[in-house]
């Protein structure tokens, strides 16, 4: 059997040798140190949300951020959480729009500087509507913000009824934080609408001598009614002629609010016993239908002064406005001629399709 010689190294060679190592470890060590300091060790081409549901520990990051293509080494982001002593992380939103260093990440999501969501409320919704919209925004239950919308107790010790609470869901795009409660939610609505609304509008409501719950809720009215904003100031006007003089409102969008969507009417529909049918009760519905738009409050709050107190649809979209009744009656027998003539034309196109 053969021996194997080994050759000793010279001390020469055993110096290159670990030089050879010395700087290996020197480069890697400053290669690491220069994506540690660097402002883009974590980035993205495009902004990225990411949503921690719970506290997160260090393990479950690394998996969040390797899953949205935010880390490249899994390793190295560990040595770099690890080196800075950042291990556990705050429940909440976290925006990456821009790069960010180890040290600048790890520390937001560590003490839970959130970044907020953004959250729009579009004006003319039935309150399911804007339940389901907020809900899905902030991504939390649907249902927990049914319930403070209804909380009585909860409504009451922020001076507000139940029924008067969708007239004041103010529209507006609102940066909220992802982690917010139901009731912090509602509260920085209401505080939105109290300012817009009330605040800057507070001479006219004294000078009108009408309550804020009565204006929005002819508002809301208006809301549904109008088409076009160029229109809402005559309705205003309208609705308050009829209101001064004992008149039924007969407002349409009240009967869609009863039934709970908005569709052409039946002869049976106004026949609806229920406190909102305004072609059965004089005034003001209890509530607002709606959450009006600022253009909606303002018709209400300065009404076209005209002496209008009738108005049917027609064919444009918009309404056709009479003074009296004899009126009405010949623009209403046009209205509906025009509908029979649509219903005519409809029924000859599904006709010929079935041909």
């Amino acid at each position: 059997m053969k021996e194997k010689f080994k050759i000793p190294l010279s001390n020469d060679e055993l110096i290159v040798g670990l030089l050879l190592c010395f700087f290996t470890a020197f480069i890697v060590s400053e290669s690491r140190l220069a994506r540690l300091d660097s402002e883009n060790a974590i980035s993205s081409k495009h902004p990225v949300d990411i949503y921690l549901k719970h506290p997160t520990n260090l393990p479950e990051l690394t998996e969040i951020l390797a899953d949205s293509n935010l880390i490249g080494s899994r390793k190295e982001f560990n040595w770099a959480a690890n080196l800075l002593g950042w291990h556990n992380f705050r429940k909440g939103h976290y925006l990456v729009d821009h790069g960010y260093s180890y040290e600048k990440f790890l520390s937001k999501l560590a003490r839970g500087i959130q970044d907020p969501v953004s959250v729009t409320i579009l004006p003319g919704r039935l309150k399911g509507k804007i339940i389901s919209s907020v809900a899905t925004d902030l991504q939390f239950d649907s249902l927990a913000l049914a319930k403070t919308l209804s909380d009585s107790s909860f409504l009451a010790s922020i001076g507000l009824d139940k029924k008067d609470v969708i007239g004041r869901l103010y529209p507006n795009t609102y940066s909220l934080y992802w982690t917010s409660s139901p009731e912090s939610v509602l509260k920085r609505v209401l505080r939105e609408f109290h300012k817009a609304v009330v605040l800057n509008n507070k001479k006219r409501f004294d000078k009108l001598d009408r309550s804020v719950d009565e204006i929005v809720t002819l508002a809301s009215i208006i809301e549904w009614e109008a088409k076009a904003d160029s229109e809402k100031a005559t309705i205003s006007g309208l609705y308050w002629n009829r209101l001064k003089r004992g008149m039924r409102l007969q407002a349409d969008p009240t009967i869609n609010y009863i039934i709970g969507k908005r569709r052409r009417l039946l002869y049976e529909d106004y026949k609806i016993k229920d406190p909102y049918n305004t072609y059965l009760h004089r005034g003001l519905p209890p509530g607002p239908i709606t959450n009006p738009s600022m253009s909606s409050i303002k018709a209400a709050l300065y009404p076209e002064d005209n002496d209008y107190l009738y108005m049917v649809a027609s064919p444009d979209g918009r309404h056709a406005f009479s003074k009296t009744f004899k009126e009405h009656k010949r623009k209403s027998a046009k209205w509906r001629k025009w509908i029979q003539k649509q219903y005519r034309i409809k029924k000859q196109r599904e006709e010929q399709s079935e041909e």
